[in-house]
């Protein structure tokens, strides 16, 4: 089922760009959720390197991850249309920033001595996905290639898109809907 569409482009680079864009829009009025049970999140965390394949994720925590999704869709349509942020979607993006430990905390082993590790117990899987996701997103719209962040232009694709050259949609099947809608609308004039 993940075959459906190809990641988008700069979904390489920025794994936030990959989770706002795992629910798409089909046409038809059809869509597919990615995250839509706690299964699929299970699955899309782990092909993500956030979390084990067995980190067995409850519908509480699919909940939280498809909350933020929506607070990241809502700060990425604020800023490629140029308008001010909902203050609930930058509260919930700092709230995700703000929840595990940004350093690695001092150990110490007999036989090798002093290290640091960042610790990951199982309750911490989530928050620390959900801050990792987070802090792409955040890294994505403050940094360079946010003035290259739109949204896919072939309706009714609801997927986002570093833009590079002219292109101005996320996969080839979104490109080859255009162009066939192009040359249906000039037919349709002659």
């Amino acid at each position: 089922m993940r075959t459906v569409l190809p990641p988008a482009p700069g979904a390489e680079r920025y794994p936030a760009l990959d989770f706002v864009n795992s629910t798409i829009a089909l046409p038809g009025g059809q869509f597919i959720d990615f995250l839509g049970t706690p299964e699929g999140v299970n699955e899309w965390l782990t092909e993500h390197g956030l979390a084990p394949a067995d980190a067995g994720v409850q519908e509480m925590c699919a909940a939280q991850l498809r909350s933020l999704r929506e607070h990241l869709r809502s700060l990425f349509a604020a800023r490629v249309a140029g308008l001010t942020a909902l203050p609930a979607a930058l509260a919930a993006v700092n709230d995700a920033l703000s929840r595990v430990p940004t350093a690695a905390l001092l150990y110490w082993d007999e036989k090798s001595g002093p290290y640091r590790a960042t610790p990951c117990p199982t309750n911490e899987i989530l928050d620390r996905a959900l801050a990792a996701l987070a802090a792409n997103a955040a890294d994505l719209l403050t940094g360079p290639d946010a003035e290259s962040l739109i949204t896919c232009d072939s309706p009714p694709c609801i997927r986002y898109l570093l833009r590079h050259g002219r292109r101005h949609w996320c996969s080839t099947r979104c490109g080859d809907r255009v162009r066939a809608a192009r040359a249906y609308a000039r037919r349709k004039v002659v």
